[in-house]
C-alpha cells in the first residue's frame, strides 16, 4: 500500500483520519458506566446513576433497549441482580461491537478490501456441572460489581481462587478459567482498592463485562470450522508477553489450491512462563507448539492439506497437515497477494476495538522522531508507530524502524486514533535493500546478537525443564 497521492491509488489513507459518526457518543456512553463501576453499584451515587441512565439511552431502540433499561433503574435503585448486571455487560459489549464494526468497515474502505461476513453463532447449553461452576463466576463476578474498585480487598478477591480451581481441569471451561485467575491476579495485586492511586477503569471494565459474558451458556461456542488446503505465506509474527505466558501469532495469507480467493488467516501457539525467561528465550518455550515459526524464520511458505480453520480466520495448527514450501519472501508477499486477501469475520462478543489487527504494508512515508514518539507522516498526516509492542526477541528495533523506507505492520485503533505496530521493515544498508523481522529468530538463528541471546536463554529453559521433569516422577 502506498499514500493515495503517491501514485499508487492503492490506499485511501485520509480516510483512517476522518471522523467516524456516532464513534464519539458510543464511547462515552462505555466511559459513563466504567466510571460508575469504580465506586461498585451497591448504593449507586447521583454521578453513578447517571452513568446508568447514559448506557440505557445509548442502546435505545435495539433489541437491547427493555431490559438494559429496567437493569439501569434497578442498578440505581440499589437492588440490582446478576441477570441486570448481565444486561449492562452486553449493552456495553455491545457498544464495543458497534464501534469495533465501524472502524473495520473504514479500515476496509481505505485499503480496499472486502469486508468479511459475520460469523454466526454457535455452541449450547453446557452440563448441569459446567452451569454450576459458571453460576458461582457470575456471582463473584457480581459481587465485584457490587463492591466497586475502590472497594476490592483480598476476602472478595480471593472468593475466585475455588471457582478457577474448579474450572481449570475441565477443558471446556479453560478459556473462563484463564480470564478469572488472571482478572484475579491482577485485582490482588492492587488491594486494597481504597488506598490506589490510578485505576485502568477501562482495562478492568473490559476484563469484568468479558468474563461476566462468557458465563452465560453457549457463549464459547465456537463458529463452524472448515479445513484449508494450499499455500501459506507468512507476513509477520504478533508476539504478546506476559509475566507468566507468552504467545506468537503469524499473520499471513492463504492461497487455496482450488484457486478461491486469498484469506487472511492466523496461527498462533501459547506457552506459560516464568518471569526469567524473557527474550529470545521466548522461542525455546514456542518452538515445539508451532513448526509455522521456522518457516517464518526461513522466509519460507508452507503447504497446508486440510488444516482445520475456524470462520475466524484462525488455523488450529497440526504440524502432521503442514510441510515446508518454497521462499516466500514477507514483503514480496504483502505487495502481490495481501491487497487481494480478505479478513475473516470477527465472532460476536469478540468484537472490541482493542481486538482490530490488520496487516498493512505502508510505503512512501516519512519517519519522525518527537517528543511523542516515532510517527510516520503518509499523504500529510501523522500516524504513530507503537514501537513498545516490538519484542525483544527478535532483530527488529525502534532505530530500524525510524530508518526504513517500508514497513509491513499492524493496524491497530487505541485512544482514539489509528497506529501501526511494525512486523518487519526495509531499510537501506551500503546501498542495499534490507529486512529486518521481528519474527526473524522465531525458529532460530546464526545471526550473532540472536545465538547471543539464545545461548544465554538456553540455561534457564533447561534449569525450568529439569525441574519440572523432577515434578512430574515424584
Amino acid at each position: 500500500m502506498v499514500p493515495d497521492d503517491a501514485g499508487g491509488g492503492l490506499m485511501r489513507t485520509d480516510l483512517l483520519f476522518d471522523p467516524v459518526d456516532g464513534l464519539d457518543e458510543a464511547l462515552a456512553a462505555v466511559d459513563a458506566f466504567d466510571t460508575a463501576l469504580v465506586a461498585g453499584l451497591l448504593r449507586p451515587r447521583p454521578d453513578q446513576a447517571a452513568g446508568m441512565v447514559e448506557l440505557a439511552d445509548a442502546v435505545a431502540g435495539t433489541p437491547l433497549a427493555a431490559r438494559v433499561a429496567e437493569a439501569a433503574d434497578q442498578t440505581v435503585a440499589g437492588a440490582a441482580g446478576e441477570d441486570h448486571f448481565v444486561a449492562l455487560a452486553a449493552a456495553r459489549a455491545a457498544l464495543l461491537g458497534s464501534v469495533h464494526d465501524a472502524l473495520t468497515a473504514r479500515v476496509a474502505e481505505a485499503l480496499g478490501r472486502p469486508v468479511a461476513e459475520e460469523v454466526a453463532p454457535g455452541g449450547t447449553g453446557g452440563a448441569d456441572h459446567t452451569a454450576n461452576l459458571l453460576a458461582a463466576a457470575r456471582s463473584w463476578l457480581s459481587d465485584l460489581a457490587r463492591a466497586g474498585w475502590q472497594g476490592i480487598d483480598h476476602e472478595l478477591v480471593g472468593g475466585a481462587a475455588p471457582v478457577v480451581s474448579a474450572m481449570l481441569p475441565d477443558p471446556a471451561l479453560r478459556r473462563q478459567a484463564t480470564l478469572l485467575d488472571g482478572f484475579a491476579a491482577e485485582l490482588a495485586a492492587s488491594c486494597p482498592g481504597a488506598t490506589l492511586e490510578r485505576i485502568p477503569v477501562r482495562r478492568w471494565a473490559d476484563l469484568w463485562s468479558r468474563a461476566l459474558l462468557l458465563t452465560l451458556p453457549g457463549a464459547t461456542g465456537a463458529p463452524a470450522a472448515d479445513t484449508a488446503t494450499g499455500r501459506l505465506l507468512p507476513l509477520g509474527v504478533d508476539v504478546q508477553e506476559h509475566a507468566t505466558a507468552v504467545q506468537a501469532q503469524v499473520h499471513a495469507v492463504f492461497e487455496p489450491a482450488d484457486g478461491g480467493a486469498p484469506r487472511l488467516v492466523r496461527a498462533s501457539a501459547s506457552a506459560p512462563k516464568p518471569d526469567t525467561v524473557v527474550g529470545a528465550g521466548l522461542w525455546q518455550l514456542l518452538r515445539p507448539h508451532l513448526s509455522l515459526l521456522t518457516a517464518v524464520s526461513e522466509g519460507r511458505a508452507m503447504d497446508l492439506d486440510a488444516m482445520p480453520v475456524t470462520a475466524e480466520g484462525d488455523l488450529v495448527w497440526d504440524d502432521a497437515l503442514a510441510r515446508a514450501g518454497e521462499p516466500a519472501d514477507a514483503f514480496v508477499t504483502a505487495r502481490v497477494a495481501l491487497p487481494a486477501a480478505a479478513a475473516a469475520a470477527t465472532a460476536p462478543l469478540d468484537r472490541h476495538p482493542a481486538r482490530i489487527a490488520v496487516p498493512v504494508l505502508l510505503e512512501g512515508y516519512e519517519a519522525r522522531q518527537d517528543d511523542d514518539g516515532l510517527t510516520f507522516r503518509i499523504a500529510g498526516h501523522r500516524l504513530p508507530v507503537d514501537t513498545d509492542r516490538i519484542p525483544a526477541a527478535g532483530p527488529l528495533t525502534a532505530e530500524a524502524v525510524a530508518t526504513s523506507g517500508a514497513c509491513l505492520a499492524l493496524l491497530r485503533w487505541d485512544a482514539g486514533e489509528f497506529h501501526v505496530q511494525p512486523l518487519a521493515v526495509e531499510r537501506t544498508v551500503r546501498k542495499k535493500a534490507v529486512a529486518v523481522h521481528a519474527g526473524a529468530w522465531a525458529g532460530g538463528t546464526t545471526d550473532k546478537a540472536g545465538v547471543r541471546a539464545e545461548k544465554a536463554a538456553t540455561g534457564a529453559v533447561d534449569a525450568l525443564r529439569e525441574r519440572a521433569g523432577r515434578l512430574l516422577r515424584k
